[in-house]
């Protein structure tokens, strides 16, 4: 009758922990970047203009490039 399903509670618990993760993953990400714009800044504006354009072409770059794949 076709093949094994595994079951409903653990899909149900893993549904319910899904945001959780999501939640820590993003909460980690915010940390590491909040800590890496402290550091960039304390080295002066010559290297914080750079990050910044460097972050902005990477930006512009990336929503091109989805621009260019999403076939609209």
């Amino acid at each position: 009758m076709g093949g094994m399903t595994p079951p409903a509670a653990a899909d149900a618990l893993l549904d319910m922990l899904f945001p959780f993760w999501q939640l820590v993953i993003g909460c980690c990400v915010v940390l590491a970047t909040v800590a890496a714009a402290v550091r960039l800044a304390r080295r002066g504006p010559s290297r914080m203009g750079t990050a910044l354009l460097v972050v902005g072409t990477a930006i512009v770059a990336l929503t091109v490039i989805g621009v260019l794949t999403s076939g609209r």
